[in-house]
């Protein structure tokens, strides 16, 4: 018989859910270096890798006791979105601009500009991001998990091998066929990707 902490993810996530606190504390430990050093390769700072580490956990902890979670997703692709997502929202928060002195070259004038996208750029780009969820849902599921997670998670082949459970080269294969596939749907339905 399995030891506690030879359960699976699925398992001690819903042990979690249905009270057991002790199941969490196993998935943290068990996946704490990966989610810990993929937030610290994107900030490159100690604190703030602590900070959203801390963050994403509280928003795991939300969710699982709110029963949103949903077993589609595997336990640790899913922690990552919600840590890839912070540390977004975390570089957005904290856009600094360069201090710079009113000189004759230089006017502060020069910074402000309205980059803000018009009514028709975002109509535009959501249409897009539709078109792009729609045919994305046409592609079969192992393909679609490895270009979500690279595309949308920014990992790398190594990092989707290891939580797929497959080698880099069928990560490879599936993200070629997959590109290769989408090509073939945005082809058949002229769907037209830019603006």
């Amino acid at each position: 018989m399995a030891t506690v902490n030879q359960l699976p993810d699925a398992l001690l996530v819903k042990n979690y859910i249905a009270g057991d606190e002790q199941a969490l504390a196993i998935l943290i430990e068990r996946h704490q270096s990966k989610i810990y050093g993929f937030i610290y390769s994107k900030v490159q700072d100690r604190d703030i890798t602590d900070d959203v580490f801390q963050d994403t956990f509280i928003k795991v902890i939300k969710t699982l006791k709110s029963n949103s979670y949903n077993e589609e997703g595997k336990f640790l692709p899913w922690v990552m979105r919600i840590a890839h997502n912070l540390i977004v929202d975390h570089f957005r928060k904290n856009k600094k601009m360069p201090m710079q002195r009113e000189t004759e070259e230089y006017s502060v004038f020069s910074y402000m500009s309205d980059t803000s996208m018009n009514i028709e750029g975002r109509i535009i780009t959501e249409q897009v991001e539709a078109d792009l969820l729609r045919i994305l849902d046409e592609l079969p599921a192992d393909q679609k998990e490895v270009l979500v997670m690279r595309m949308y998670q920014d990992l790398s082949f190594k990092e989707i091998a290891d939580l797929t459970g497959v080698s880099i080269n069928t990560a490879l294969g599936r993200m070629r066929y997959a590109i290769l596939n989408l090509r073939k749907v945005i082809e058949k339905n002229q769907i037209i990707l830019s603006s």
